[in-house]
């Protein structure tokens, strides 16, 4: 598991900062996390939704090896500790952390919390929460049509740690079948079909003070998510290894479930480049449908 991997922050070397365009609000990062990354700055809170998703792809593509037991993003990194330690940095500064059921399912034991992911940095995520006012841990949205979860799993059981499923009225019925804990909240946008960005997020809002909800996953929810323009950020490792694609079992790429090229390319900026060895970490902004509506 991602987590049983972790690393003493003195044995972490700084990252590599290549290229950044530095705007927006400046986190109050503590002293090690901005001596291992460097500034991190995201849109001030404006009132309107400011999301951004964290993936690691390989080389040729691969954000998923399609393996039980081994279809999360540490067999892709292969568990990198300078990308774990991004990604508890991302979590911490996120109200809200979305994810789709099959990440859930391809990772049953996970949750979604900056400590999670990097244990030994989980009074450091902890403080710069504090600093930023925000709620110990984020909340935990899981995005299901079908309503088909195990309640019995970690993220539902943890008291700690606040969920959201966001869900179908048919999959809001079949979610309450079940024991609901405390903790867990079940909101039904639709009756059946796909469910959109614009519903998670809506939803997500309803029960979150916050405005900054982070993306992890899976190909088809960041699909639909650039689909809609409700995209502003993705934070993106490349890891130096090529995967391959043998066609069985299935190995997605960073986006499944749209075709945008060539009639609807979705094309971005780069805003950051980072490096540790061969590890690139790379940032880049796409034009979402508020900050469109801002500019004209």
């Amino acid at each position: 598991m991602e987590h049983q991997k972790t690393d003493s922050y003195n044995q972490l070397s700084s990252v590599e900062v290549l290229f950044e365009m530095n705007s927006g609000e400046r986190l109050p990062l503590p002293k090690i996390l901005e001596r291992l990354y460097g500034r991190l700055c995201l849109p001030a809170a404006d009132g309107y939704p400011y999301v951004f998703a964290n993936f690691v792809s390989t080389l040729d593509g691969v954000v998923t090896l399609g393996i039980p037991g081994k279809s999360g993003g540490g067999e892709i990194s292969g568990f990198n500790p300078h990308d774990r330690m991004i990604m508890g940095l991302l979590r911490a500064a996120a109200d809200a952390v979305i994810v789709g059921s099959g990440t859930l399912k391809a990772s049953p034991q996970t949750r979604w919390t900056p400590g999670y992911i990097y244990p030994n940095f989980k009074a450091i995520y902890r403080e710069l929460r504090t600093q930023s006012k925000k709620s110990e841990e984020p909340l935990n949205v899981i995005v299901t049509g079908s309503g088909d979860l195990d309640l019995n799993l970690p993220v539902f059981q943890d008291r700690d740690i606040p969920v959201l499923i966001v869900t179908s009225e048919f999959g809001a019925e079949r979610i309450r079948r079940q024991p609901l804990p405390e903790s867990v909240q079940v909101k039904a946008v639709r009756s059946d079909g796909k469910i959109s960005a614009a519903e998670i997020l809506t939803s997500v809002q309803a029960v979150c003070e916050g405005t900054r909800f982070l993306l992890e996953g899976g190909p088809h929810l960041l699909s639909i998510f650039l689909a809609e323009q409700q995209l502003d950020e993705l934070f993106l490792t490349l890891a130096p290894q090529v995967a391959g694609r043998e066609g069985s079992p299935e190995r997605l790429g960073l986006v499944a479930g749209h075709n945008f090229a060539p009639d609807n390319p979705k094309w971005s900026t780069l805003l950051s480049l980072r490096k540790t060895e061969s590890h690139l970490f790379l940032r880049y902004a796409f034009r979402s449908s508020h900050r469109k509506a801002k500019e004209m």
